[in-house]
């Protein structure tokens, strides 16, 4: 067995690339000037650099340049598209519709819409993690101002069809928003094939810094948005404040190499998936797929029938990092809110684990870990 940790997380967060981190290393001390400084060099370096990350991060979903706007985070981008379209006055429209098993900042943010007096409805999802289209097709009316629908569940691994979710939209003429912080390492995201108006990304889902994400904003969406963070008017006026030019780097390297190995990357992941499962089968280990696992190639969601996970996964400690759900939801007492929405009780929420594979995981990982993790269901069960 490794004597390593082993990291199988990647849902709560991926290990910065260590070409991100090259990227990255002179914009700390050397190029340190601030992008906005547009009287030397140094100001107009940095705001190169940031350009730059700019359009690489806009090549990896298909976009324009001018539609991403820096933030702070998938959270913030989030609050952004959410409260920055809606929360600053009532529209026309009154209604919202988000899905039951939206990040907690999505729900959060509706629920901030509702005490201003929108109507905010939850999208019902299949035991699949999937939105039933019908259903919300029947949601979607000529009073709903906007839907926020996930491209990529951060629990399940999930992939919803944005396209046909961006067709019920525009066809009744409602904003679609989707946080697609997990989706860029599952699929290959285009905009406007996809017909959204406006996504939230996150730089450390994908290999870049902590601190920083964006927001697409269609240009036909540009001047419905109101700024969430009043000052200098940076990024058009959307989001003020000095950018960090070492993160806005990283993150535009990190989408960079993404954008050119995806699909060697989710090949990758898909077999490292594969052989955790059936080394966990080897070991007779009792236990059931979460939400179909067919979505997201590097997540699995597993189910350990009388098994409580917050025990299993201390047990496997420091051995073995994986979770019980979210990390936003760390140290939330109540059952994972995606696992009730697709139909379990909360004791069996109760017995689920999520096991995240990223770009650095290999084999010999994967086939320890699920060693470590079998090792640790017998123990438990006392057989």
């Amino acid at each position: 067995m490794t004597a390593a940790p082993i990291y199988l997380d990647h849902q709560a967060t991926t290990p910065v690339d260590p070409r991100v981190v090259e990227a990255m290393s002179s914009y700390w001390n050397e190029e340190f000037g601030n992008a906005h400084s547009s009287n030397h060099a140094f100001g107009w370096r940095a705001d190169e650099a940031v350009q730059k990350a700019r359009q690489s991060i806009a090549d990896l979903i298909g976009a324009d340049a001018k539609e991403i706007v820096f933030t702070s985070g998938a959270t913030e981008a989030n609050n952004l598209a959410i409260l920055g379209l809606l929360g600053h006055t009532m529209a026309g429209r009154t209604r919202v519709v988000v899905s039951a098993i939206e990040h907690k900042c999505v729900l959060q943010s509706s629920r901030q819409l509702s005490r201003l007096g929108y109507e905010v409805i939850l999208a019902p999802v299949n035991p699949s993690g999937h939105v039933d289209v019908d259903a919300l097709g029947k949601l979607i009316n000529e009073n709903t101002a906007l839907v926020s629908i996930m491209a990529v569940n951060n629990e399940i691994g999930t992939i919803q069809p944005l396209e046909k979710i961006s067709s019920l939209c525009h066809s009744a003429g409602a904003v679609f928003h989707s946080d697609a912080a997990q989706a860029a390492t599952a699929i290959h995201i285009d905009v406007d094939h996809l017909s959204v108006d406006m996504m939230s990304l996150s730089s450390h889902k994908l290999y870049g810094p902590k601190g920083i994400g964006a927001l697409f904003v269609s240009h036909a969406m540009r001047d419905q948005l109101r700024p969430l963070i009043h000052g200098g008017g940076q990024e058009g006026g959307l989001r003020s404040g000095t950018l960090p030019v070492p993160l806005c780097v990283g993150f535009g390297t990190a989408a960079s190499i993404l954008h050119e190995e995806l699909g060697t990357d989710a090949a990758r992941l898909e077999s490292i998936r594969d052989l955790f499962l059936q080394t966990l089968r080897y070991r007779f280990v009792d236990f059931e797929i979460t939400g179909g696992g067919s979505g997201h190639p590097g997540n699995l969601n597993l189910r350990f029938p009388g098994i409580d996970t917050e025990i299993l996964t201390s047990n496997v400690q420091p051995k073995l990092a994986i979770s019980t759900g979210a990390a936003c939801a760390s140290g939330t007492p109540e059952p994972s809110h995606v696992l009730r929405a697709i139909g379990l009780t909360a004791q069996q929420a109760g017995e689920c684990v999520r096991i995240g594979f990223g770009r650095f995981t290999d084999e010999k990982q994967a086939h320890d870990g699920a060693h470590l993790l079998a090792e640790a269901v017998v123990a438990l069960r006392g057989n």
